[in-house]
């Protein structure tokens, strides 16, 4: 008997590729030849995985298909409509069974579609119901759609027989056969679900990432057991977008630190490059880095500063690091107040992306201090969740490969 063939898409987000790996991982446990359409990026850890890597932008840039539309996602739809055949004529060759996606990833759907495959859906984010994201878009003032955009809207509408088709349709990509979510099911209430049914939770830590210990040797410094241990990291994306207000926490976050006497902090900029402003950050107690091990520092962090990004929420939890919210957009609002709700996170301002003074740092720290014993004892809680969640993973697997009879 041919043993089955997986065809897997994701795009450009590097935390969209991670909560992608386990799926790889476990059907490529389960027998099923696994071929990964990702960005040349991420090679190494789709074949750590044990996917076929495949470069899905190799002769096909998306600044071909689009290269002005914002925010940056609408460009994977026209990516979608500009070359379909091309995806189509590559992963046909293949002799597929089944399509997986990220919801990001457009042309997964529409592959699937062309080659009449069942395929599954892997939902980006907290809650990332179609409905109220693209009512926050449409009072979104970055939005700013290209002709090219337009152009590939028309195809998708026209040629792939999907009526609905929008610049927006990367929200919309979810599948009547099965939707994967990214964390365990006690961060979506009941009566959240209904949207992505049929659905299974998988989380979004990879076997590889947990069974990495934490080095012995402290990124904070020898004496830093001694001190509050902040790290601090707003991800990559709000780079792109919202650079005044990271640059304003940053700051804010420095104030705190030369205040406090009894404080350390690593800030990583995840691989961004703002302006010439950074240098002044620089503080005995305070190291600025453009990249860090998030997994080791989380490991030796007493505190975490966050957007409350999906991957950085729950390695926090895992590592049992109490969280101080910042959110900044999309999804980031709702998980830092289920966050709060769970009494995993303390929020530092009321609003996203409002304004931070030192005294806001300050305050956040002290109630940190002040409630860690009922914050650690819930994140252990939350900790069993994501072992329960990934135990369970053979099942969900199970259930994916159940669609191919």
């Amino acid at each position: 008997m041919t043993a089955p063939v997986a065809v897997v898409f994701g795009m450009l987000e590097h935390g969209h590729i991670k909560r992608l790996l386990p799926i790889i991982a476990g059907l490529s446990k389960a027998g099923v030849r696994t071929h990964v359409f990702v960005d040349a990026r991420f090679r190494e850890e789709i074949e750590a995985a044990r996917g076929c890597f495949h470069d899905l932008f190799a002769g096909r840039p998306l600044e071909a298909a689009d290269a002005t539309s914002v925010p940056i996602p609408c460009r994977y739809v026209s990516f979608a409509g500009h070359f379909a055949d091309a995806v189509t004529s590559e992963v046909e060759a293949l002799h597929p069974t089944l399509v997986v996606h990220d919801t990001f990833a457009v042309i997964g759907a529409v592959v699937a579609r062309r080659l009449g495959l069942p395929r599954v859906n892997v939902c980006v984010g907290h809650n990332h119901a179609p409905g109220p994201m693209l009512e926050i878009l449409r009072h979104d003032p970055r939005v700013a759609i290209s002709e090219a955009c337009w152009r590939a809207v028309e195809r998708l509408r026209e040629r792939e027989q999907m009526p609905d088709a929008s610049p927006f349709s990367y929200l919309a990509a979810l599948s009547p056969l099965l939707n994967l979510y990214c964390e365990p099911p006690q961060f979506l209430c009941e009566n959240e679900r209904q949207v992505f049914e049929p659905l299974a939770f998988v989380g979004s830590l990879a076997l590889s990432t947990i069974a990495r210990p934490p080095s012995p040797i402290s990124p904070f410094g020898a004496d830093a057991s001694f001190r509050e241990r902040i790290y601090v990291c707003v991800g990559t994306i709000v780079w792109r977008y919202y650079e005044v207000a990271a640059r304003g926490l940053l700051e804010s976050v420095r104030e705190a630190v030369e205040s406090l006497p009894d404080v350390t902090a690593i800030v990583s900029l995840g691989r961004a490059r703002p302006g010439a402003w950074v240098r002044r950050l620089d503080h005995p107690r305070l190291r600025v880095e453009s990249f860090v091990d998030q997994w080791n520092v989380l490991g030796h962090a007493s505190v975490f500063i966050t957007h409350q990004g999906l991957n950085s929420t729950h390695e926090a939890i895992y590592r049992g690091v109490p969280m101080i919210a910042y959110p900044f957009f999309a999804d980031q609002p709702m998980l830092a107040r289920r966050c709060q709700e769970l009494g995993l996170a303390v929020p530092l301002v009321a609003e996203p992306r409002g304004r931070v003074a030192a005294e806001d740092v300050c305050r956040a720290l002290a109630r940190v201090a002040e409630e860690r014993e009922s914050l650690r004892e819930r994140l252990r809680q939350a900790r069993q969740w994501e072992l329960d969640t990934i135990a369970s993973r053979d099942l969900v697997i199970a259930r994916v490969l159940a669609l191919l009879s």
